[in-house]
């Protein structure tokens, strides 16, 4: 069974937070609709997994901070090259 969980950080706030989840068809559209607005989708499916238990709106727990901490950094730095290649 295929799910997705879309995260966010925003600076300011003490941790990112789960803004949509969903399994299946839904997760389709989650992958479909963050695609088309260039937003970048990996497969981490046991983070997935360990996230969605978890409501929309609840803060990343404490235990996966480091590993969501390398992704978003991963996706930063790619966005920042991508940006820099296309001024």
């Amino acid at each position: 069974m295929s799910k997705a969980v879309a995260i966010r950080y925003q600076e300011g706030l003490p941790a990112p937070f789960i803004i949509a989840k969903g399994k299946e068809e839904l997760a389709e559209s989650i992958v479909r609709i963050a695609e088309e607005h260039g937003i970048m989708v990996l497969p981490e499916h046991e983070l997935a997994e360990a996230l969605f238990p978890l409501e929309i709106g609840s803060w990343i727990p404490e235990e996966l901070f480091e590993l969501v901490a390398q992704i978003l950094a991963f996706v930063y730095t790619v966005q920042e090259r991508h940006e820099s290649n296309t001024r």
